[in-house]
């Protein structure tokens, strides 16, 4: 990463800061997310228990993930980024100590909200130090890069963890002793995201153009808004069913945790690669092609997913679908903090994440469920066949666009 790459009103290394601190907090998230439906399964719960597992991990950014968009709207960056902190170490840590269903659940709640007000937090910031609208473009698939990375960090050293420290110890790979030593990485994780934000400049907070009560709702009386919501929940929808789907189809054919961590981790290296390519692409990238466009090469790649036979095929695809997706979330990013007022970004990512995770919430219990009584592939063709022909909406963001200076 180039000096130039960076705001100006950042020091050195500044956006990489922010990109560490991300890592560290979606690291502990995204191990979790993988390791504890593993151990659900273990103990012997159906796929719809692990699926309200799962929908945990979004039930408290749905609550939170407002008022957390008007928190970082009027403290900035590094309260909010503490509350979360302290918040994802208590649930991974209560993982350790009580590897239980209830308290995999309490853990689920507490660090998907920790992670989801710490991304508000850091991408109001981020967006709010761009000078123009290839900045935000760049600046954004330069963040974006950290959930990418932490989505292969998360399932591949927990599931390192889970099948090698019970053997180390004179156990079989897989004994809870595994489990227990990836919960513990990942409570101490959190603790990094602190060590890399407490030192990054201060941004001045935005006054507001109109000052008085306002509702995040109204955000939504503007078309080119409710089309962007739509297009990134679809999108949204496509990360949920692969994080949920694989592991149990990965389960059904036998594979272990570091196989299912590995393909879970090939799609997160993928997304990582094209976002460290677009930076430099910005100039010549249009949100609204990119987004379509992925939407139907995801629909595509769902429709052909549950035919791979083998972990390699799966894993090809796997890659596949992380350049495809991977793409999307910077242009979604530049788009939000074009469309809507400077002193509004925090409040515009909250809206956006609520919707995202009311979305999530019933998401992995509907796939749950349609999983348990027909099987996990037509959870892949559903989806698919929705996101294929839910480019259309895409197309609808097409310039112009910048209703709101930055």
């Amino acid at each position: 990463m180039s000096s130039s790459s960076l705001p100006q009103v950042s020091p050195r290394w500044g956006l990489a800061r922010l990109i560490g601190g991300h890592i560290c907090l979606h690291t502990c998230m995204a191990g979790l997310r993988m390791a504890t439906p593993l151990l659900a399964l273990k103990q012997g719960y159906s796929p719809l228990a692990v699926g309200m597992l799962m929908a945990l991990f979004a039930l408290t950014q749905v609550f939170l993930a407002l008022p957390a968009g008007r928190y970082a709207d009027r403290h900035g960056l590094r309260r909010p980024v503490g509350f979360s902190v302290i918040a994802a170490t208590l649930g991974a840590g209560l993982a350790v100590a009580f590897p239980v269903f209830p308290v995999l659940c309490l853990a689920a709640l507490l660090t998907g909200g920790a992670t989801g007000s710490a991304a508000i937090a850091l991408q109001r910031h981020v967006g709010r130090a761009a000078r123009d609208a290839t900045e935000l473009k760049q600046m954004f698939s330069w963040f974006s890069i950290g959930p990418a990375i932490s989505n292969f960090l998360g399932p591949l050293t927990a599931g390192v963890l889970i099948d090698h420290v019970g053997g180390f110890f004179g156990g079989q790979p897989g004994d809870l002793i595994g489990y227990r030593s990836a919960f513990l990485l990942m409570a101490l994780l959190p603790l990094g995201s602190w060590l890399w934000i407490r030192g990054t400049p201060v941004l001045p907070i935005a006054v507001a153009a109109q000052p008085g009560s306002r509702r995040a709702w109204d955000l939504l009386r503007d078309p080119m808004m409710r089309r962007l919501l739509l297009v990134n929940w679809f999108l949204s929808s496509c990360w949920d069913v692969h994080t949920f789907v694989l592991p149990i189809l990965g389960h059904e054919r036998g594979f272990s945790a570091s196989v299912i961590g590995m393909l879970l981790g090939s799609f997160a290296v993928a997304a990582t690669l094209v976002r460290l390519i677009m930076p430099w692409l910005a100039a010549h990238l249009r949100e609204w092609v990119v987004i379509s466009s992925a939407m139907l090469l995801t629909g595509v790649l769902f429709a052909v997913y549950p035919f791979m036979p083998t972990a390699w095929s799966m894993g090809v695809c796997s890659v596949l679908l992380g350049l495809v997706l991977g793409s999307v979330q910077p242009m979604i990013m530049s788009t939000l903090h074009q469309i809507t007022p400077s002193d509004r970004h925090g409040e515009a990512l909250g809206l956006r994440l609520m919707s995202l995770n009311g979305s999530s919430v019933l998401m992995p219990m509907l796939f749950g469920s349609i999983g348990a009584v027909v099987g996990v592939s037509v959870v892949f063709w559903t989806v698919g066949g929705v996101v294929g022909f839910g480019s259309r909406v895409a197309w609808g963001l097409r310039p112009p666009m910048l209703s709101h200076p930055m």
